[in-house]
């Protein structure tokens, strides 16, 4: 795995964590991912709990998060679920794109679909239009069951691309601002450790080529008055779990 946006750049540029950043991501190949997925009830340390939508339970995520039980970290997208609120990880699937323009915009377009009835929830921040589409798609398909069906076959589709029928990496699972990102195979081929506050951590070998892409000129701060937390939490406590809080915080 590697560590991704906020976070590689982080350990390039201040040697952790950025100043006004408050999570970590990291990226891993869909085919260990899936295997860190089927793993984790058999390997993983009673403290992290993994957090995964399916047919019978929603986060309204778009990846997998492993939360720490015995801290609390409550976001508002999430106040009113009965899931583990404790502070999270995010692990974002990497994927391959074809080399065919035409089936790159089918796959884009599989991955929206997914991104939509995966999370569940109305995109505020893409304009009018993707707002009351998505408004219009769920009203159309009301049950967690069916909408299950439609983001599986989805996620099917936008995953089925192998190493030898495509010409770089994606990132399917991060939302619309990064899903038509491409990036080279050889920068995911390895990991690179690199110093973070006071351990090292895994960056992509082809950290650059990647970053550049997806973030411009990463080495040089925004100004300050952009220099703000991206993810906001309605509440947190380090020191206790988030079961103390149900229909406090959460879950009312």
């Amino acid at each position: 795995c590697y560590l991704c946006g906020g976070g590689a750049i982080g350990a390039l540029r201040h040697k952790g964590f950025i100043p006004w950043d408050d999570d970590l991501d990291f990226f891993m190949p869909r085919k260990d991912y899936e295997k860190l997925i089927e793993l984790w009830p058999k390997e993983a340390d009673a403290r992290y709990v993994m957090s995964n939508s399916d047919e019978h339970y929603l986060d309204r995520n778009l990846f997998v998060t492993i939360r720490d039980k015995e801290t609390t970290c409550v976001k508002p997208y999430q106040v009113d679920l009965d899931v583990p609120h404790g502070l999270a990880i995010d692990i974002l699937p990497l994927d391959y794109y074809p080399k065919s323009e035409s089936a790159r915009k089918k796959q884009v377009r599989w991955a929206l679909i997914y991104s939509l009835f995966r999370a569940q929830t109305i995109p505020e921040k893409h304009g009018g239009l993707m707002k009351w589409g998505s408004l219009f798609l769920l009203g159309l398909v009301p049950t967690r069951s069916l909408r299950y069906k439609i983001w599986s076959k989805a996620q099917r589709e936008m995953t089925k691309y192998t190493r030898e029928e495509s010409d770089g990496i994606t990132e399917l699972c991060a939302g619309p601002g990064y899903m038509k990102n491409k990036y080279p195979i050889e920068s995911f081929e390895s990991a690179l450790f690199v110093p973070f506050e006071h351990t090292e951590m895994p960056i992509p070998v082809g950290y650059d080529a990647y970053l550049k892409t997806a973030f411009g000129d990463y080495m040089t701060p925004p100004p300050a008055d952009k220099q703000v937390a991206h993810h906001d939490a309605l509440f947190v406590d380090l020191e206790n779990g988030y079961e103390k809080y149900k229909g406090e915080y959460y879950g009312k």
